[in-house]
């Protein structure tokens, strides 16, 4: 894991620092030389401890979690230092170039100090990002309220409430027993007629589940509560002693989320009924691009469901565009698996760099859609900032043929 990025993270930890060095610390240190030294404490314990890390490097609950508290670290020393780097070098290429509208009436030394000026409040602002995304962005849940019209859905489902979550990557947070309860609190308390999991509910281990499996079991809703499986899910990002001991673990965590009261969909479908009338609710298994698992069945999944309205669990939201659209009659498919990269701004996430749709409801002009959950919990570092940990509830709204 950590192997793969390794020169990337020591570039990002030291050449920031020749420059604030050069440019900065030695200039205006001369009477302190001895104390100049103090200054390399941060990086030369971020690569020691780096170095560290990459010794018997494994997706294990321990090693992300000490991963995690590393990147916390590394990222509130090094983001604010690489920010006003950026600016700072901005400053002087400004200066070299001249004459720059609306700059050109700035001589060359003020221009560098409004960028120095410029890079200390960006950094400033990068610190206080990181520092709270980690401290309080990964408990700030957010609940989204979104309706979804069709004319499939039959008059009695009209109204129907489904609570989705998605991405609880409970490694990550087991450590906070009550931040996890008040979550699951939160959501029943939507009063959902059904609860639906999107997948990734470990970082890799089934025994992740250990001291809060009573916690998740809370989780309550007349119709039920459906989960299906994420890349994560299937222990692929760890070293395991046996291939048998990998299968063991995927074993192990479906018989959990089943004794948890969950109803774990497998390339499988229930019938949900309401009177006279009846919707399908499908789960896939992980169908996603290389290198996730591919494993879904549309076919299979889809048997005994025609001429239905039908809810489709898929984790990976790319698996919409690529089969589900073309494939199927699937009315409304519900993802999740981005995270909105745990960071969001406005409207933009970098996750809209990798997947088209990342957050929030996508429709088709036939009315078809795709709710991407941008998930409750988080990859190595319990952090979110804007992409705050999410908690949709989707309303089914009958849509008449001739109704606008």
């Amino acid at each position: 894991m950590v192997h793969r990025i390794f020169v990337f993270l020591l570039l990002l930890t030291w050449l920031p620092d020749l420059y604030i060095y050069c440019q900065f610390i030695k200039p205006r240190t001369s009477t302190f030389r001895k104390l100049r030294w103090l200054f390399w404490i941060p990086s030369i314990v971020l690569s020691l401890a780096l170095i560290g890390l990459m010794i018997g490097d494994n997706f294990t609950p321990q090693r992300v979690t000490l991963t995690g508290i590393y990147m916390i670290a590394y990222l509130s020393v090094v983001v604010p230092k690489c920010l006003f780097t950026l600016l700072s070098l901005s400053g002087k290429l400004f200066s070299l170039i001249g004459r720059i509208p609306p700059l050109y009436i700035i001589r060359k030394r003020p221009t560098e100090m409004i960028f120095n000026i410029i890079g200390l409040i960006s950094a400033f602002v990068g610190a206080y990002i990181i520092l709270y995304g980690c401290i309080g962005g990964w408990r700030r849940f957010e609940i989204k309220e979104v309706s979804f019209y069709h004319p499939d859905i039959p008059e009695a489902f009209d109204g129907y409430r489904i609570a989705q979550i998605s991405d609880f990557h409970i490694g990550t947070i087991a450590h906070y027993p009550n931040e996890i309860r008040r979550a699951i609190e939160i959501i029943n308390a939507q009063a959902p007629n059904m609860i639906v999991f999107t997948g990734d509910l470990v970082n890799n281990e089934a025994n992740e589940l250990n001291d809060v499996e009573a916690i998740l079991a809370e989780l309550k809703a007349p119709d039920g509560v459906f989960s299906v499986l994420g890349n994560h899910d299937y222990g692929s990002y760890r070293q395991w002693p046996t291939r048998q001991a990998k299968t063991n673990n995927l074993e192990d965590l479906k018989k959990r989320e089943r004794m948890m009261g969950w109803t774990l969909l497998l390339n499988d479908n229930r019938i949900i009924h309401n009177g006279k009338d009846s919707i399908a609710i499908l789960g896939v298994e992980n169908d996603g691009k290389p290198p996730f698992p591919a494993l879904g069945d549309l076919p299979q999944t889809t048997q005994g469901t025609d001429g239905m309205f039908k809810v489709l669990l898929s984790h990976d939201p790319s698996h919409w565009r690529r089969k589900v659209l073309p494939e199927t009659d699937i009315q409304l498919t519900l993802s999740g698996h981005t995270h909105a990269m745990q960071f969001r701004l406005g409207n933009f996430s970098p996750s809209a760099w990798i997947y088209p749709e990342w957050g929030g409801l996508y429709t088709e002009t036939d009315g078809r859609g795709l709710y991407v959950n941008t998930g409750l919990g988080s990859v190595m570092i319990p952090y979110r900032f804007g992409a705050w940990p999410e908690i949709s509830v989707i309303t089914l709204r009958r849509k008449s043929d001739n109704q606008d």
